[in-house]
């Protein structure tokens, strides 16, 4: 079974810095795309930043230069450095994974099977 776990949202002014994690566990191949996805109430899940296997790295562009996203294989984890973090920032925030090699644009939630639970991220004005 293939299970996603988020961890590190809290509160932080702004202008402040958090580190997100996520644990996988369950993936006997490595999966084709993993990625960060967030959600603010009212609005509809969106992308922030994916890994492809091969090591290409996308961003949305409102993230670019703030948040940056790494892995570490050895140990079946993802993470999500966020500087610099503005009012407009706080959401959920989603880990997910997919296996399929074919998926189109990478920052789309729809294409992304495997999610974790999420962990809230709020940033104070």
């Amino acid at each position: 079974q293939v299970r996603l776990v988020e961890s590190g949202g809290d509160s932080v002014q702004v202008g402040g810095s958090l580190r997100l994690s996520c644990g996988a566990s369950g993936i006997t191949y490595t999966p084709s795309y993993m990625g960060w996805f967030r959600q603010a109430p009212g609005s509809k899940r969106e992308g922030v930043a994916t890994i492809a296997e091969n090591g290409t790295l996308y961003y949305a562009d409102s993230v670019k230069g703030r948040f940056t996203i790494s892995r570490d294989n050895a140990k079946n984890t993802l993470y999500l450095q966020m500087d610099s973090l503005k009012p407009e920032d706080t959401a959920m925030y989603y880990c997910a994974a997919t296996t399929s090699f074919n998926i189109g644009y990478p920052l789309r939630p729809a294409t992304f099977r495997y999610w974790g639970q999420g962990t809230q991220v709020t940033v104070s004005t």
